[in-house]
């Protein structure tokens, strides 16, 4: 695997410490390269839990093999050859983790996780952090694929590497890594009608104007117990799910609502809000906080996360947002 260019100062860099056996230079060099790994990990395995054990993983086996470094790829390169196959290893193992089949929505991905902002890597120019390619409809539509299929479609279309490259780190050749990208294409299409499929182009990542407008009157209605100010910000056609709860799909705003209603919403004791604005996966999100009878404090509930078309919103993904301090929220407001 050779990217045919000199060595660089990181790839000197680690190559010195690999000879001389220094694991704090070699976490220097390496850790610049965590949170893009940790991205990778992410959009193979839509878990961020386990985004982050296979990036240490990854460091892990990096350590363990750096003496196989030579230099002939970059340093980077290298990493995501390691991360790739150390989350295509951990899919091997998982009987839970097989493909999405075709007919189950999305949304009932019971693993999935959102992708706290704060935890992007920090240039916004990088391929790695496009919009389009850390939304929740990307991710579960990844999950669709088998894992090889996944591994091929984001290291080509996401990363841009050429297919020799690829085929190297998979282990593939080149003519199965072109069939193999063929078809992944080929799902995601079907998982993601209507949208553009070349995420090499120019990519968005801020939230529009419309996305912050609906997210406040979201807010202000949570806040103020208005179940049909709520309802009027909702398609018709809403999906919603709350997650990791199986069962609670909902394909209308109707539907959706009845389920909010019986479930106690704006009933004493679910009566008590204050949202913050928010965002994940570069998506629009409100973190719901609950104040209990007799308790001081505001307490982290849920965290809605919002795909909003045309002014409304067509989507709402709901997660458990206890114990989950990586979300970079308060616990209490």
């Amino acid at each position: 695997m050779t990217d045919a260019r000199p060595l660089g100062a990181a790839e000197a860099t680690f190559i010195a410490a690999a000879r001389a056996g220094d694991p704090a230079r070699f976490a220097l060099v390496t850790e610049r390269h965590r949170r893009e790994l940790q991205v990778h990990c992410y959009r193979m395995l839509a878990n961020y839990d386990d985004a982050q054990d296979m990036t240490q993983e990854t460091f892990l086996r990096a350590w363990n093999k750096r003496e196989s470094f030579k230099g002939h790829a970059t340093l980077r390169t290298w990493l995501y050859r390691i991360a790739t196959n150390a989350c295509l290893d951990f899919l091997d193992k998982r009987n839970d983790r097989t493909p999405v089949p075709a007919g189950l929505p999305g949304s009932e991905l019971s693993y999935l996780q959102p992708y706290p902002d704060g935890m992007l890597p920090e240039d916004p120019q990088e391929s790695v952090v496009a919009r389009e390619t850390i939304e929740l409809a990307f991710i579960v539509a990844v999950q669709h694929l088998p894992p090889r299929q996944r591994a091929v479609l984001v290291l080509r279309d996401v990363l841009g590497w050429p297919a020799s490259k690829a085929a190297d780190a998979l282990g593939l050749t080149v003519a199965s890594v072109t069939s193999a990208l063929q078809r992944a294409r080929v799902t995601m299409r079907e998982q993601l009608p209507g949208r553009r499929l070349d995420w090499r182009s120019p990519a968005t990542h801020e939230l529009s104007d419309d996305e912050r407008s609906v997210v406040k009157a979201y807010i202000d209605a949570h806040e103020r117990n208005d179940l049909d100010g709520l309802m009027s910000l909702l398609r018709d056609d809403l999906r919603f799910a709350m997650l990791p709860e199986p069962g609670t799909l909902s394909r209308t705003a109707r539907d959706a609502v009845d389920g909010w209603v019986s479930g106690g919403l704006f009933r004493r004791g679910r009566d008590d809000w204050r949202c913050v604005a928010t965002t994940v996966n570069r998506m629009p999100a409100a973190a719901l906080y609950l104040r209990a009878p007799g308790d001081a404090q505001y307490r982290l509930f849920n965290l809605a996360v919002l795909r909003i078309a045309d002014g409304r919103i067509a989507e709402l993904t709901g997660f458990d947002a206890t114990g989950k301090p990586w979300l970079g929220l308060p616990p209490a407001l």
